[in-house]
């Protein structure tokens, strides 16, 4: 959520720049953390005690020649604008509060945007690696979490939060999946329903997955904490559709890699690319053109 938003305010303020002065002034937005809310677990709804804390922090151009930015607004409608098109029952009014940290740049980065050429001159000291293909457990994490999200999926599943964690582990020719995805408690009545629910699912997810996948094997596992007889304290509910409005805190770096995943036995880049200047940042830039350049030399190189 954090890499996602401040992607978002990162382009938003770069439109800004862009629509004022021809060109995208300093700023990085890559320092955010998002506190977890207080909320109480009812079946067939709870309600939220306390909202979540949004914090933006680190630098951007809140003046060019004379001209003020409104760099808190923009950063704070992005946010809502975030919260209204992702996740369903999260009113960005109500749930969310907004803390607004950002603060000038140093001279001599704001500076860089000054001295014209074809280039700009790096704003930081980094290197980054990237690869392709996927592996074929790579594909399926990324599009069993994409299929979870669906529209069509959450149609059917109304109860079904945005938060999806997929896991995947292969041994030979067999496909191990770990899935945790908060059920939305207004749409559960009992633990029973929840239970019914929760197998209802791990089919659906077994049948996407076999359906577009040649394993041999494929197991699934939902929610893996769940207890029975313990109510809603043995189950994983959420009263917004994300964790966030309880149980977990995030913050920029934590979520997936540029190219939609977290492998654990590949190359990884060191920085973290979301809300990153995107015309002197290597650290955006290098990390999203190393996967780019591996994808082409796949597809052109024989062999």
């Amino acid at each position: 959520m954090c890499d996602s938003i401040m992607d978002a305010v990162s382009v938003a303020l770069s439109q800004e720049y862009l629509k004022r002065f021809g060109v995208v002034a300093h700023h990085n937005i890559d320092k955010a953390l998002l506190a977890a809310g207080e909320v109480e677990h009812r079946f067939g709804g709870g309600a939220v005690r306390k909202p979540m804390t949004l914090i933006f922090g680190d630098r951007a151009t809140f003046e060019v020649e004379g001209q003020e930015i409104p760099v808190s607004d923009i950063a704070v409608e992005t946010a809502k604008k975030w919260f209204r098109d992702n996740l369903r029952f999260v009113n960005p009014e109500e749930h969310v509060r907004y803390q607004v940290e950002l603060r000038r740049g140093a001279a001599s980065l704001r500076d860089i945007f000054k001295r014209g050429g074809d280039v700009l001159g790096a704003n930081d000291t980094s290197a980054a690696v990237g690869y392709a293909p996927f592996s074929a457990t790579e594909k399926t994490v990324l599009e069993t979490e994409r299929f979870l999200n669906s529209r069509s999926f959450k149609k059917r599943f109304p109860e079904s939060g945005e938060d999806v964690k997929v896991m995947g582990l292969r041994e030979g020719e067999e496909l191990q999946l770990t899935v945790s995805m908060a059920f939305v408690d207004r749409f559960i009545d009992s633990e029973s329903t929840y239970f019914k629910r929760r197998e209802e699912i791990v089919a659906e997810i077994l049948n996407f997955v076999e359906r577009n996948n040649d394993f041999m094997k494929v197991t699934v596992d939902l929610n893996t904490l769940d207890q029975k007889g313990r109510g809603t304290d043995g189950l994983y509910l959420t009263v917004l559709g994300t964790s966030a409005d309880d149980a977990d805190s995030g913050q920029v770096g934590r979520g997936n890699r540029v190219n939609g995943i977290i492998p654990l036995n590949r190359p990884l880049s060191s920085e973290a690319a979301a809300g990153k200047n995107p015309v002197s940042h290597i650290g955006k830039i290098y990390n999203v053109l190393t996967h780019r350049i591996a994808e082409k030399v796949y597809e052109k190189v024989a062999g």
